[in-house]
């Protein structure tokens, strides 16, 4: 008879919950009522304390790190022990991640008072991203947890668009209420993960943008599609595309720039066309590619403490996307 594997998962939630708690009270009662200097400062202490005592974290975070370098190559499994430890650069680097992750949820808990005065205070779009989202209405934007993600939607949604996200549980339900109230608080719908597909289809054919963070597991039956990321299979959203076809519409993928006095600019890194878009594949690795070049030469800028890595496809399923790569090669 087979032992039971011990739940460890539940008790360390459980011991994490209040420090959650502690953190998001914290945001929404001093982090919403201090100037963009002092956020930013504040900021950056508590991910020095995160960064001192996330001891998982950081072993994840030089893991992808010496993926995006190179350092690694695609067979090397994340269970292997590191070669070596962090180098002075790999450090400054995992640090700067911390520090980025951490003003991103700063900003967030700032914009939830005055939100429109204060989104535009601390982002701007580049011409580029205005000209394209006056041309069409409504579009479909995509990012990564590279820069400021919150900003990107905020700054639509303040160019006159209609803006619809996705967000996730994040802790306990009444944590993840919390967290989406800040960001509805500029106006914007947000829907939860769960069942969020009949919401943004409903939304696209009322004239809602929406906004995706594709850079993140998603398995085929949940709607994902296996494709390459640094050289990796990883399944990911196939949502962009589907819904781009459906509304013949663009997707636009973008990125927020962290700028040296703690404002972001959003850049386009590509615009993929309603035609493409019918290509689902394709289109989620085009995506996919354009992140993977900015985060080449920005890894600081990006989570690096995720498991991006951590699915490996069957044997029919690498054999699938060994095939579609060679049909666009």
């Amino acid at each position: 008879m087979k032992k039971k594997r011990r739940q460890k998962k539940p008790i360390k939630r459980g011991l994490r919950r209040p420090f959650e708690w502690l953190g998001i009270l914290l945001g929404m009662l001093v982090f919403s009522n201090v100037t963009h200097r002092m956020m930013l400062a504040l900021c950056d202490f508590a991910s020095a304390v995160m960064y001192r005592f996330d001891r998982a974290g950081r072993d994840v975070s030089l893991f992808n790190l010496r993926v995006v370098t190179g350092v690694y190559p695609p067979e090397r499994d994340m269970k292997t022990p590191h070669d070596s430890p962090p180098t002075r650069r790999e450090t400054l680097i995992l640090r700067r991640s911390y520090r980025n992750m951490a003003r991103t949820v700063g900003h967030l808990f700032w914009t939830s008072r005055r939100s429109g005065e204060r989104a535009r205070s601390a982002a701007a779009l580049t011409e580029q991203c205005r000209e394209l989202l006056a041309k069409y209405r409504p579009v479909v934007t995509v990012s990564g947890h590279i820069g400021c993600w919150e900003v990107l939607s905020q700054l639509v949604h303040l160019e006159g668009h209609k803006m619809m996200s996705v967000a996730k549980d994040i802790g306990t339900p009444a944590m993840t209420r919390l967290l989406m109230r800040s960001r509805k608080a500029i106006g914007q719908e947000i829907v939860h993960a769960d069942g969020a597909f009949r919401a943004l289809m409903k939304g696209i054919k009322d004239g809602y943008d929406i906004g995706l963070l594709v850079d993140q597991v998603v398995r085929p039956k949940e709607g994902g599609v296996w494709v390459r990321f640094f050289g990796r299979p990883m399944p990911v959203s196939a949502a962009p595309a589907f819904f781009a076809a459906k509304a013949k519409t663009p997707v636009l993928v973008a990125w927020s720039r962290p700028l040296k006095d703690g404002t972001y600019r959003c850049e386009l890194l590509d615009a993929i066309d309603a035609d493409a878009a019918r290509d689902v594949w394709a289109c989620t690795q085009r995506c996919l590619s354009a992140l993977e070049r900015v985060i080449r030469r920005h890894p600081s800028c990006w989570v690096l403490n995720y498991h991006y890595f951590r699915k490996t496809p069957k044997a029919a399923s690498l054999a699938q996307l060994e095939k579609r790569e060679g049909r666009i090669a």
